[in-house]
């Protein structure tokens, strides 16, 4: 899908002179308009639009609100209370940031979950499939970074959680944890930090979603039946069928972003975190952010040691256990293209593969709610049997069910599928 020629033709004689020399109108023209996409994308295929649309948002309204934010600790937390008070339409740009941070992982996770689902990972967009991972990493960490610029008590307490958990890697532990944050606890040089790196990773995360779009024009996009591309049948322009489709899914997007702002922006947010940073005051329970309590809870989960059998020898305590695990859960993304061994994409024509996949979104999203209770009683045994299924869907159960599971037949060609789910004879996008 990514050869051929193009088809623009500059109209004026401004035009053609650009054309030859920096052809910019070409590029958008081949990537937006003409480009083909596959006629059978449905409504899931609209988050990669939503994604860049929330980057934006986010990228013009931090750099706003960078100008009016403090990055000393005495004076952060009113700083942020200025911003809500004086600064013109200043509440509206913080609910807007901090509000679009959760939708941003909202839309994210959808996305992942979707090229789970249709096998966007497989050959021959591995590299598509890995940059997106990169992506999903650096929007984690931007997002850790900014949960403590406001400088409030959950804020505060936890980055010193989090921080504190890259002591317990042996040997550099300790050098690591003292570089992050500047010193020995979380203070003013750990906020510095923080926010220049915060201001900072949103620009690298621009840059790898330049590559990954690039990398997914090369290889041409996916689609719910998982067959490649056969002939001009199966394809529509870009420009208007999907352009239309992702404007629609935008505007949905939006409206229910707005309702949040405008009506509960502070439903997302912890109540701790409107109190100003307290290092003599600990919060009863602390939890991040809700987009990191899957991978919170595998943290915890890990309450015991591994030793040498027979011998008091341990080989990783349970705090280095819980930072591997933790660690292990995110990395894991990266090798899922050659731990599925399956040949057939999509999920549509997988059964076996269909009910362990929305056992595993159960799981994800059970270690979700768990991240979010105390590190006790039976939510720890929960947490445990929940991190051994995610593990286990990834070593165990991708490589095996594609030796084992018998695929439904797959149509030869995406015109085919379509025509059959008309079921009139007519091809319908």
């Amino acid at each position: 899908m990514s050869g051929g020629h193009s088809a623009y033709v500059p109209k004026s004689g401004f035009g053609k002179w650009m054309d030859a020399r920096l052809p910019l109108a070409r590029l958008v023209y081949d990537s937006f308009v003409a480009y083909p996409v596959p006629r059978n994308l449905n409504n899931w295929y609209t988050f990669g639009a939503i994604l860049s649309l929330m980057l934006i948002i986010q990228l013009i309204s931090g750099i706003v609100l960078a100008m009016h934010y403090t990055p000393e600790s005495t004076m952060a937390f009113d700083s942020v209370e200025k911003i809500m008070r004086d600064v013109n339409y200043g509440w509206l740009l913080r609910y807007m940031h901090a509000n679009g941070a959760s939708f941003f992982f909202i839309a994210v996770y959808i996305h992942i979950f979707r090229g789970f689902y249709y096998g966007s990972y497989k050959n021959p967009r591995e590299v598509l499939w890995i940059l997106g991972v990169i992506i999903f990493i650096l929007m984690m960490a931007t997002g850790f970074m900014g949960y403590v610029l406001p400088w409030g008590q959950m804020s505060f307490w936890g980055a010193t959680v989090i921080t504190g958990f890259f002591t317990a890697i042996p040997v550099v532990g300790d050098t690591i944890h003292t570089l992050l944050l500047g010193g020995y606890a979380v203070d003013n040089p750990t906020l510095n930090r923080f926010f220049s790196l915060h201001y900072l990773l949103p620009f690298m995360i621009v840059g790898v979603v330049i590559l990954h779009v690039w990398a997914l024009h090369v290889t041409g996009q996916t689609n719910p039946t998982g067959v490649e591309v056969k002939s001009e049948q199966d394809t529509v322009p870009f420009t208007p069928y999907a352009t239309m489709k992702d404007l629609l899914a935008m505007i949905i997007f939006l409206l229910v972003l707005a309702y949040f702002i405008f009506y509960m922006p502070n439903f997302l947010g912890h109540p701790d975190n409107y109190i100003e940073a307290k290092p003599l005051v600990t919060p009863a329970h602390i939890v991040p952010e809700w987009y990191y309590l899957p991978f919170y809870a595998i943290l915890r989960a890990i309450t015991f040691n591994i030793s040498i059998p027979f011998t008091d020898i341990v080989l990783i305590n349970s705090k280095l256990g819980g930072v591997i695990a933790m660690f292990g859960s995110l990395l894991i993304f990266f090798v899922v293209p050659w731990l599925d061994t399956s040949k057939v994409r999509s999920a549509a024509y997988r059964p076996l593969f269909k009910q362990f996949f929305w056992i595993f979104v159960i799981v994800c999203i059970g270690l979700g709610w768990l991240g979010s209770k105390p590190a006790e009683g039976i939510y720890t045994t929960m947490s445990q049997i929940l991190t051994f299924w995610y593990f286990f869907h990834f070593i165990v159960i991708l490589p095996v069910l594609g030796l084992v599971e018998k695929p439904k037949p797959i149509p030869a060609s995406i015109t085919e599928a379509v025509l059959a789910k008309s079921g009139n004879g007519e091809a319908n996008n």
